[in-house]
């Protein structure tokens, strides 16, 4: 057992508050994460800008071929948000190798971490250019 008076004494340990945890967290969050969430981002925002030209135009009375699809058009928007999210996902977020391996692998879990990142940031476009942006262009 340890005598007592050679033990150093114990430094007061700093209790972070909840948001500076969080921010922390938000400034050091893993690189496959920060892939999967840009790549989705990045195809959320490219479609949306899209579907948001489509939506103004037909407010504003153009007549497209085949009607108002925007119900057809968004579905296909969530969709191709989730798929394309998926593989570009897949494709830039290897399994972690080991010491002697050089060879990146790829399995499912990369394609499902991007769908997870994929389905909030789809919906968050959206409401974004819908509720935000939209108002702001379209003004009476």
């Amino acid at each position: 057992m340890a005598d007592p008076s050679t033990e150093r004494p114990r430094r007061e340990v700093k209790q972070r508050g909840y948001f500076e945890i969080r921010w922390r967290q938000f400034r050091n969050a893993p690189r496959p994460v920060v892939r999967a969430v840009m790549s989705s981002l990045c195809i959320a925002l490219a479609l949306g800008v899209l579907f948001l030209a489509y939506d103004i135009a037909l407010d504003r009375g153009a007549r497209l071929p085949g009607g108002d699809l925007r119900i057809g058009f968004l579905t296909l928007y969530v969709l191709l948000v989730l798929a394309v999210g998926s593989f570009v996902t897949w494709l830039i977020v290897p399994l972690p190798s080991g010491a002697g391996r050089t060879r990146a692998t790829r399995t499912g879990w990369s394609a499902m971490l991007g769908l997870f990142a994929a389905a909030p940031i789809a919906y968050l476009v959206l409401v974004l250019l819908h509720e935000i942006i939209k108002p702001l262009l379209v003004q009476p």
